[in-house]
């Protein structure tokens, strides 16, 4: 009886592990453009983004190692607020990550699958998600990456794709 207890058990660590593992994803697949899903800070509770807090990162990856982050906000008064917090370069490859120059490091961005990675920085673990967003809003935010000042059609797209 013993024995068939811990066949079983091992039959189901083994099953765990296995669906507990990431897919096998093209490193070229984080090309486009990500949307943070949810932050979470080691202890503390999970942050959803988008509608839930009218909040959200936006992560840009060219196909030529271009990069930008922005902030995004939806103030209370409706107002859609883009903090652009940097535009550089990075690169992936064999597993390790760089942004703007700064030191690699391995496994700091874990694929899910195609659409979705974990990503790591110092002590907050976020998940994000491959978005398809019209150009001229992405075009904008690339472009507050390096200005300022978003127009109104181009607030109204980011209400509508980002906190819907």
């Amino acid at each position: 009886m013993k024995q068939a207890l811990l066949v079983v058990a091992v039959a189901l660590m083994s099953v765990l592990h296995v669906n507990g593992q990431t897919s096998k994803v093209s490193e070229k697949e984080i090309v486009g453009v990500w949307v943070m899903e949810s932050m979470q800070y080691e202890g503390e509770k999970k942050i959803v983004c988008g509608k839930a807090n009218n909040y959200t990162q936006f992560k840009y990856y060219g196909a030529d190692g271009e990069y930008a982050c922005a902030q995004i906000v939806l103030s209370n008064e409706g107002k859609v607020v883009v903090m652009p917090h940097e535009y550089g370069t990075y690169s992936l490859k064999d597993g390790w990550y760089s942004e703007m120059g700064r030191k690699a490091i391995k496994d700091a961005i874990v694929f899910v699958d195609k659409d979705t990675y974990k990503g790591t920085w110092m002590n907050r673990h976020d998940i994000w998600k491959k978005r398809s967003l019209p150009a001229k809003m992405v075009q904008h935010i690339l472009a507050c990456c390096k200005s300022k000042e978003t127009p109104a059609d181009v607030q109204q797209m980011i209400k509508q794709q980002l906190f819907k």
